[in-house]
């Protein structure tokens, strides 16, 4: 038995250990939803594991429609003060009529795009027995795995995180018994060439209707076989009598290489193709667990169930409980963030980088209302921290559309964008004012550069990249804010709170207000980190002043009389009382602006606002409940945190563990894993707080190497609902005030120098 075969074994040996991070099947995907993903941030792939006929989705990251065009409305700004007097006035239906009118753009399909299918057709499968595919977190790697008649069939997918290719490698432990037969398919304007050693397929990102043509883009599959024999024709490639078969998949667009793909993916295959595949899987496997081995979650003591993992979800549908399945969902939440974001690949989507559309829901691009955000939650405090680079990425793109986006819509310097963007990183309202106008989604990027430096205290970080992008989205704010002539505060708007609406005392319904809640908090929350950066890098000047002064004058939210957390500036009623945006409640997360200890009133008004979402039907869509979860965590309410998970694993998760908006969406992943590292750590104003809230489902347990902001890395243990011990990592000196339950004690933390604190 060969070296690859072996670790395929051994992946499938059953029950134990290994299996508390896999996922397995005992049927073939019938469908996408139910494919397992591979991915190394820019070339992804679903495998189906299918018998007889195999399909491999697969994708490259910037395969994208459409080009940078001129979106903005030129002029926009002469009509901004007309529209802010008609708001303040109360004529807001008028108010909004021109801002949608003079102010917002044609949304267009220019969507994210799959590179194609590979398929696979089978001859000489008779009688298929023992069948399992499986999907190893640990190490990246996809397994199908078969009997037919005296013959074990094993094939492996995997895309390699250290050469940059997909791998699918068939054997079989009986020789010359592997024949099949290779096409490539893909919608739209495609030329695939089968060739006596590969197959290239090259074509145009454009939609269905031939608009918006984008990338050009190349993929090219080398072929190698052990055995047998090979033969192409103009229809595909055959192979007969093989005992072993290995596909080299690469994939480049002129997105990146300024019309060089041609030859870069060329080189990719050549360099890919003289490697032994042994090497190929070591290497993958060595790179892979540098990062994902940082994290360990266990969750009881319960040994991992010998039940395919589609059963497991349905018990947990039924009512049933299973904490391994919740620590299995914890690790693939930092699992699809490795496989679809890396440091030089384009940020993960609205589906990551799995997409099997020629024209995806809403595209599959970066809605920066929440969606693209919450990708990223886990990032930090999950010790995936170069992870988040591809995002960073992202804003300095829309950074440098923003300026003329600012300019020409509300004749500001600075930079803004709205709620969603994509590969060509427009910043232009798109759309109806209720999603589109919105101008704060680039001042909520902002709060995860600031993030990036309170995990790592990466001061060059913070001074070369971090403070430009936040600095100039605060000069944009001071002055686009406008003093609301009723209460002599500083407000924003017009604008929406996404994507919801009310009602006006004349009945209308309406999107578009001044000063709503969440652009305040968000605004306040960029004001907060320029002034605390600044205050980091030393810097003391007008600027900085300017923005002190307006913090101070900035209109927070209100609280209703029925003691909720108003989510306009005036008591208006709510025409979807249970919205999926719970957008107002931003200040309690991921803003640290209302916690516990400084601001109990906020937090009790925004508990009262979560409830009446909830009890009006809130958090139907899986990233909407996963959202809840990091709000209970917020609050320490650690078993209502854990009751939103487990509807989130009931009404809003796939068979193959991928979030359901629906459709896939997998922003709730991403959530939901960010949500479970909340309840098991916090870090906010110099205090580290152990198990913050833990749900009694998770009375033992032990986790390793989440990470605190201050830069601390933090194990735990703990039994019987109680911390026993914590080891605390530090990379620089520091002070906390550590606090788990009624314990707290003051802990002074040296760099590299562990701190073991046991609890009595």
């Amino acid at each position: 038995m060969n070296m690859l075969l072996g670790i395929a074994w051994v992946a499938l040996a059953g029950i134990g250990d290994i299996d508390r991070l896999t996922l397995w099947y005992e049927q073939p995907a019938e469908r996408w939803e139910e494919a397992l993903p591979v991915g190394n941030g820019r070339l992804g792939a679903m495998v189906f594991g299918g018998i007889e006929y195999e399909q491999i989705q697969m994708n490259e990251d910037s395969i994208w429609a459409g080009s940078p065009i001129q979106r903005d409305r030129i002029g926009a700004h002469e009509h901004l003060d007309r529209a802010r007097t008609l708001f303040f006035e109360g004529r807001i239906k008028e108010g909004q009529e021109l801002m949608q009118r003079e102010f917002m753009t044609e949304r267009l399909v220019r969507s994210y795009q799959t590179l194609g299918t590979l398929d696979m057709s089978f001859g000489g499968i008779r009688d298929a027995s023992d069948y399992r595919r499986s999907l190893d977190l640990k190490t990246g790697i996809t397994t199908t795995r078969f009997k037919d008649g005296d013959a074990t069939h094993t094939r492996t997918v995997f895309a390699s995180h250290a050469n940059d290719v997909i791998v699918v490698h068939l054997e079989c432990d009986q020789p010359g018994r592997i024949e099949m037969a290779l096409t490539v398919e893909r919608e739209g304007e495609f030329r695939p060439l089968y060739m006596p050693r590969g197959i290239v397929m090259a074509g145009t990102a454009q939609q269905e209707n031939g608009e918006h043509p984008g990338v050009d883009f190349i993929s090219m599959i080398g072929i190698r076989h052990v055995g047998g024999t090979l033969e192409s024709t103009d229809n595909g490639t055959w192979i007969e009598g093989a005992d072993s078969v290995t596909l080299l998949v690469a994939a480049r667009t002129d997105h990146r290489t300024g019309g060089n793909e041609v030859s870069i993916c060329s080189d990719d295959v050549k360099r890919v193709t003289r490697i032994p595949i042994e090497i190929l899987l070591k290497d993958h496997m060595r790179k892979f667990s540098q990062q994902f081995d940082r994290v360990m979650l266990e969750l009881g003591n319960e040994p991992t169930k010998a039940i395919p993992t589609d059963e497991r979800l349905r018990m947990v549908r039924e009512g049933g409980v299973d904490l391994d399945l919740e620590a299995l969902y914890f690790q693939y939440g930092r699992y699809l963030l490795m496989s679809s974001s890396q440091p030089g690949s384009m940020p993960a989507n609205l589906q990551g980088l799995w997409n099997p559309y020629i024209s995806a829901p809403w595209n599959s691009d970066y809605h920066i209302n929440i969606n693209c955000q919450m990708n990223y939650w886990p990032a930090e405090s999950c010790n995936l921290s170069e992870c988040h680079e591809p995002f960073f990425d992202l804003i300095d793109g829309i950074r440098v559309r923003g300026r003329e986006t600012a300019r020409e819509l509300y004749d500001c310097p600075g930079w803004v964008a709205h709620h969603t963007t994509d590969a060509w990183y427009f910043t232009s309202p798109i759309g109806r004012t209720v999603w589109g106008l919105w101008p704060t989604g680039g001042a909520w990027c902002t709060r995860h550069l600031w993030e990036h430096y309170q995990y790592g205290l990466d001061r060059e970080f913070l001074e070369q990249r971090a403070w430009p992008v936040m600095k100039a989205s605060a000069e944009f704010f001071l002055e686009y804010l406008v003093e609301d002539p009723a209460t002599g505060r500083l407000v924003s708007g017009p604008s929406s709170s996404p994507e919801n609406t009310f009602r006006t005392e004349d009945g209308d319904v309406v999107d578009t207000s001044m000063g709503p809640s969440m652009d305040q908090e968000i605004i306040f929350d960029l004001f907060t980190n320029v002034l605390d950066a600044a205050a980091v890098l030393g810097v003391d000047d007008e600027f900085v002043r300017r923005v002190s002064d307006a913090r101070k004058r900035l209109a927070m939210p209100g609280v209703g009389e029925d003691g909720r957390l108003m989510e306009w500036a005036r008591p208006y009623e709510e025409n979807e009382p249970g919205h999926r945006h719970m957008s107002h409640l931003y200040g309690l997360h991921p803003s640290n602006l209302f916690t516990l200890d400084r601001t109990p009133a906020y937090v009790a008004a925004a508990r009262k606002s979560l409830e009446h979402r909830l009890e009006h039907g809130g958090g139907h869509t899986g990233w909407s409940r996963a959202w809840i979860i990091n709000f209970w965590a917020r609050m320490h309410e650690g078993d209502l945190a854990h009751q939103n998970l487990l509807e989130l694993l009931r009404r809003s998760t796939l068979p193959n563990l991928f979030d359901d908006h629906p459709p896939f969406q997998i922003d709730g992943n991403f959530g939901a894993t960010a949500g479970m590292a909340e309840m098991l750590l916090q870090a906010h104003d110099g205090v580290i707080d152990l198990l913050p809230a833990l749900p009694t489902a998770w009375s033992d347990g032990r986790v390793r190497g989440l990470r605190a902001k201050g830069g601390v890395t933090v194990d735990i243990d703990w039994a019987d609902g109680r911390i026993s011990e914590a080891v605390l990592r530090p990379i620089a000196d520091g002070n906390f005030l550590v606090r788990s339950g009624e314990h707290e004690r003051r802990v002074r933390l040296r760099a590299g120098e562990p701190a073991r604190l046991e609890f009595n």
